[in-house]
């Protein structure tokens, strides 16, 4: 089970690292968030979470981290913006799902 959820984690992440980065938030900050660091703090999670079961902190950070997209995605405007920061939640959302379930 968890290997076909890695499987479809890995196909969302190529997808998501296909959409180039969203014009204008180079340097911006929403909701108190650097938008370039909520993208490398993104794919620094689930690079770690395909090669393989994150430490408890990473794990905490993980979720900090889908926390940060629930409060920051209802401030983007930008429809291409939002498409990509969505996809973006969507990837570290199942990354979280994943270790969760190797936490059991």
């Amino acid at each position: 089970m968890i290997q076909k959820k890695l499987d479809v984690l890995a196909q969302m992440n190529d997808a998501y690292w296909a959409m180039p980065f969203p014009r204008g938030f180079r340097g911006l900050d929403v909701e108190d968030q650097d938008m370039v660091m909520l993208d490398a703090d993104t794919a620094g999670y689930v690079s770690r979470v395909l090669k393989g079961p994150l430490p408890e902190p990473f794990r905490e950070g993980l979720i900090g981290l889908v926390g940060v997209f629930e409060r920051v995605l209802p401030a983007i405007s930008d429809e291409y913006a939002i498409r990509y920061y969505t996809q973006a939640r969507d990837v570290a959302v199942l990354a979280a799902e994943i270790e969760a379930m190797r936490g059991r």
